[in-house]
């Protein structure tokens, strides 16, 4: 009877093992690179799901390699360098989207990751729409750890009501509003440097051509030269004249600041800027710092997504799989988007563990119009963002609306948009 309970045991423990996915079986070892920007005030978030996943994987020593400045425009230059030199990291933060498959996907320098979703499960708890932000006919690329919201309007309540203004709802009510908070002493927007003008542009875009003319900017069916377009540049134009003199050599946590400080009213940024107060302020949402939809652009939420996926020739593949496996849990992004002021892409996300921002945003994802960002790498190629920064700088220096057209035109020709 003994040997025959034995026998059981084993036969069992042999239909367990061969149950689980191989990668279950060996325990990950080495050292894994993670190459981001994530450093300074948006650290916090990264540093703690590694801390979680070499707690649970001993062998593994995370190489936390940041790149800081910029919105990534830093880091991505070491990346790009790192990549084409035959030296890619074990694995890197991406905007996910066209900044991943339209520059190194399309080069054959990414893995394909259609087997771990299937692993996973994950077809099953992210988004059909992600997914396919993530996907090619040819796989799926990389796995997100966020969503962010791009078109948000930041200020601090009780400011608005020592100065008597209300939060304008569309650009005309902001310019209306703007005249009264300069003569009180008041910067009516704050500004970064220059991607944050970018990011600013998309915003009134937005609102000036509604979602489905946005997306026609990026299949090539409205022309950047079309009236309408032009248009936004005319808009964007006014509204910089009521922006600081000196965006081009702050920051965009120094853009914060100025609307926390109450030098400045209003601050058109991504919803980090909800991580950088609550975490690194330690403001109180909705009474030290409220939002709203930038101008004109309710019921529409502008996204993007931070991304990692698995180069072609990673240094340690197994150890990176362990960290994607990791990061596209529920447990790893429900510890790292609350801190990051970003929500989880997960369906099954534990909203209880978000702030008043998290989980509005949260309830405005399952139900706004989505549209993608062009600041962050989802609508357009490398290609064409980088010289559109170079259109931007030739803008803030002539506000010249139909030149500023004219070169985006170029660039989207030139970057094989709507071909």
């Amino acid at each position: 009877m003994k040997a025959r309970w034995s026998l059981l045991l084993v036969v069992g423990l042999v239909s367990v093992l061969l149950a689980l996915p191989a990668a279950a079986l060996a325990q990950a070892t080495g050292e894994v690179e993670i190459f981001s920007w994530w450093a300074g005030d948006e650290g916090p978030a990264l540093e703690a799901i590694i801390a979680e996943f070499e707690k649970r994987n001993p062998g593994v020593r995370i190489n936390n390699a940041t790149v800081t400045g910029g919105a990534g425009v830093n880091a991505k230059a070491v990346l790009k360098t790192r990549m084409l030199g035959g030296d890619p990291p074990g694995t890197f933060q991406v905007h996910a989207g066209q900044e991943l498959i339209g520059t190194w996907v399309i080069a054959r320098r990414m893995e394909d990751l259609s087997f771990l979703f299937e692993e996973q499960g994950w077809y099953d708890v992210f988004p059909a729409g992600l997914i396919s932000l993530l996907s090619t006919e040819d796989g799926v690329w990389s796995v997100p750890v966020n969503i962010h919201r791009s078109n948000v309007l930041w200020y601090v309540p009780e400011n608005l009501e020592r100065w008597g203004v209300s939060v304008p709802r569309t650009w005309d009510e902001f310019l209306a509003i703007a005249p009264t908070l300069q003569a009180k002493g008041v910067i009516p927007l704050s500004l970064g440097e220059n991607w944050t003008a970018t990011h600013l542009w998309e915003n009134v875009a937005l609102a000036v051509l509604g979602p489905e003319k946005w997306q026609q900017l990026w299949t090539g069916e409205l022309p950047f030269t079309a009236p309408e377009a032009v248009a936004v540049w005319d808009l964007f134009g006014q509204i910089l004249q009521y922006t600081n003199a000196d965006a081009a050599s702050l920051s965009w946590q120094q853009a914060t600041d100025m609307v926390v400080n109450g030098e400045a009213a209003f601050n058109v940024m991504g919803d980090w800027a909800a991580g950088y107060m609550s975490t690194t302020l330690g403001l109180e949402p909705g009474k030290g710092f409220g939002w709203a939809p930038s101008p004109g652009t309710e019921g529409i939420f502008m996204m993007l997504s931070d991304s990692f996926g698995l180069p072609v020739g990673s240094p340690n593949r197994e150890g990176v799989l362990e960290w994607l496996r990791w990061i596209g849990s529920r447990e790893a992004q429900d510890i790292f988007n609350p801190l990051k002021g970003s929500i989880s892409p997960r369906l099954d996300s534990d909203l209880s563990k978000y702030g008043p921002y998290a989980q509005s945003a949260a309830r405005d994802w399952k139900t706004n119009t989505i549209v993608g960002s062009l600041a962050h790498g989802v609508v357009a190629n490398e290609l064409f963002m980088n010289d559109f920064a170079t259109a931007m700088e030739i803008f803030l220096a002539t506000r010249n609306s139909q030149a500023a057209a004219n070169a985006a035109q170029a660039i989207a020709i030139q970057s094989g948009i709507g071909r």
